[in-house]
């Protein structure tokens, strides 16, 4: 099965733009926040590229600028606002630069960026980008335009992505698109939409394509990619009886079987949907990555209430169990919220003992950041002190920097394999790649090129990277 770009019929007035302008319009992408924008954005392109513009990785030639946006923190909202008024300068210098925003923060704040601050000429959601030449060209002919409603439906299946900025190795699948857990904190639900499964032979079929074209490994993307499911229910029953069903574990084994060479990892996870069935199938195929974020927030039953998170401390510890006894080996990272809505310290400790108990190998943190229209805005008071917050964040991390750096003295002394991804940042001279574990090692390059495995002995250490020498395999 190929998949094709399907050009629905309101892209043509762009495309008539393009080619009167006689040349290719250039677009600027910027993407913040989670991997979801950054594959929403490799969308985005292949729709305009579509209607006649090309990329660029310079704004100062660009005729359209999108910012791909994110609100699940202040600070992501913050730096994005702090680029569109750097924006202001060279659309005053260009009037007829177009400057949009994409994404979870053009659906909540479209008011406010359009018409009080006058910071964009157009706003998008994610389930509108196939709108976007026809909206460029209402701004083209001097209106703001905005499409920021969502689908129960959308998914871009047929949209074979353009990879932004890809360094030809590795490779993000969207799998599925929204969210239905309504964490009370978190405001997907209301930017993204509703939970909505890709058809699991477009997956494949993208995951084939990119393996044909020198890539050997992808991450099937999703808000919790573990709660996909293809002709099936919430409660399990089958929708249609002359179609397949398919859940996670099977669509997982079907991207494996594309080929052995091709590296599988997935993200994000729900603690509450992370069955026995995808352990099984992790532990079948050496080619399924040994590693799984599992997000817990909290260490603190109470406050996962509060969170409406859908398991307890003891339950998402049972969880663990399985993870290490189905995969010994796996490595498992996790995000922490500090100082959420009256988090006594008693709470905080709970979250610091889970740590001390799991011991993750990776971890994100942050204070928490009260975000509009969440349930925990509407009902609970952010009532933590910053100050607090911040020294609680603080134990977290020293606590993580320490569990991170005694994982990776493990591998001190052994052999690991790796998918050469490209040079390191440091230094032209080393390439750096992943074990199947996740962590980061730095070697000389030697004889090697992208794209290949090797083997590499593991001589030292940070908390972040692990450095080596290539072995013969």
């Amino acid at each position: 099965m190929e998949e094709k770009i399907i050009i629905p019929e309101n892209q043509g007035n762009a495309t008539v733009l393009a080619e009167q302008l006689g040349h290719s319009r250039k677009l600027y992408l910027e993407s913040y926040g989670c991997q979801m924008n950054f594959s929403d954005s490799e969308i985005v392109a292949s729709i305009l590229s579509e209607s006649g513009f090309g990329t660029t990785k310079n704004s100062e030639e660009a005729d359209v600028i999108l910012l791909n946006t994110c609100s699940i923190r202040e600070k992501a909202e913050q730096t994005v606002r702090n680029r569109l008024n750097a924006f202001r300068k060279q659309k005053k210098e260009n009037p007829s630069l177009v400057v949009g925003v994409l994404g979870c923060m053009a659906e909540r704040m479209k008011k406010t960026l359009l018409d009080e601050e006058k910071l964009v000429d157009l706003v998008v959601g994610p389930d509108a980008y196939r709108d976007l030449p026809n909206l460029i060209s209402e701004v083209d002919s001097g209106q703001k335009a905005v499409n920021v409603l969502l689908s129960r439906e959308e998914t871009y299946a047929d949209v074979n992505p353009v990879r932004l900025g890809s360094n030809g190795i590795t490779a993000f699948i969207s799998i599925m698109r929204g969210c239905d857990n309504m964490c009370s904190f978190c405001v997907v639900p209301f930017t993204r939409g509703r939970e909505r499964s890709r058809n699991p032979l477009s997956i494949v079929a993208e995951a084939k394509e990119l393996f044909n074209s020198g890539y050997r490994e992808v991450t099937l993307l999703g808000q919790n990619v573990d709660s996909y499911r293809w002709n099936l229910n919430k409660k399990g029953e089958v929708e249609d009886e002359n179609q397949p069903t398919v859940n996670f574990a099977q669509l997982m084994e079907m991207v494996a079987k594309v080929d052995s060479k091709l590296r599988i990892r997935f993200s994000t996870s729900h603690p509450k949907d992370m069955t026995n069935d995808v352990l099984h199938v992790m532990a079948k195929y050496s080619n399924i990555c040994e590693y799984i974020h599992l997000p817990v927030q909290s260490g603190n039953s109470e406050v996962l209430e509060k969170m409406n998170r859908g398991y307890t401390r003891d339950w998402y510890l049972e969880r663990i169990e399985a993870i290490k006894t189905i995969l010994p080996n796996a490595a498992i990272s996790t995000d922490i919220i500090c100082g959420f809505c009256s988090e006594t310290e008693d709470q905080h400790n709970d979250t610091l003992s889970l740590m001390k108990m799991i011991k993750y190998d990776f971890a994100y943190h942050f204070f928490y950041s009260e975000r509009p229209k969440t349930l925990a805005e509407r009902k609970y008071e952010d009532d933590i002190p910053v100050d607090v917050k911040k020294r609680r964040l603080r134990e977290v991390t020293e606590i993580q920097r320490a569990h991170s750096l005694m994982h990776n003295q493990k591998y001190i002394g052994k052999v690991q394999e790796i998918l050469i991804e490209g040079p390191s940042r440091k230094s032209d001279a080393q390439f750096c790649g992943r074990n199947s574990q996740n962590a980061m090692v730095v070697f000389d390059r030697g004889e090697t090129k992208p794209g290949d495995y090797i083997s590499v002995l593991i001589e030292d250490c940070t908390a972040a990277t692990l450095f080596g020498s290539i072995v013969e395999n």
